[in-house]
């Protein structure tokens, strides 16, 4: 083979590790869930899943001395029980979005593992009044009320 020929096929070789490295990458940084609707059209029990959806407003319920936490997800056509063993995330609230991780049980509901808040993704500046934006932090912290 010629100096170049090996030039070329190095230079395959190393195109096609890095674009095996990238597909590697995205692949395993992607996360899919379902959502309760497609969890109760073929649950399978103990197998581990991630599930998406709305807490439920009013199904909240937190037992503090036991660490129990359980509520609703649902994805506006179907809803689905959640029992969590431990504290929630910050941001996890009713009518907000969620994620969980566990596996559907017998006894008909998800017991999760882990619980994964969404958060909003647009931004709201705040209001008059509310927080001291940019200037008012400036001025405060010169002292000079400029």
């Amino acid at each position: 083979m010629s100096r170049r020929g090996k030039f070329v096929a190095g230079g395959l070789v190393i195109a096609a590790a890095i674009a095996y490295l990238i597909w590697a990458g995205v692949s395993q940084s992607v996360v899919y869930f379902v959502t309760p609707s497609e969890l109760l059209a073929a649950p399978v029990p103990s197998k581990t899943y991630r599930l998406g959806g709305l807490v439920e407003k009013g199904s909240l319920k937190w037992e503090p001395k036991s660490l129990d936490l359980s509520f609703t997800l649902s994805d506006g056509k179907a809803s689905v029980p959640v029992r969590h063993k431990g504290p929630a995330p910050d941001l996890f609230a009713e009518g907000r979005g969620a994620v969980v991780e566990g596996s559907w049980t017998k006894d008909g509901y998800f017991k999760s593992s882990l619980i994964l808040a969404k958060h909003s993704e647009e931004y709201k500046a705040p209001q008059d009044g509310a927080q001291p934006g940019y200037k008012e932090l400036m001025k405060s912290l010169r002292g000079d009320g400029k």
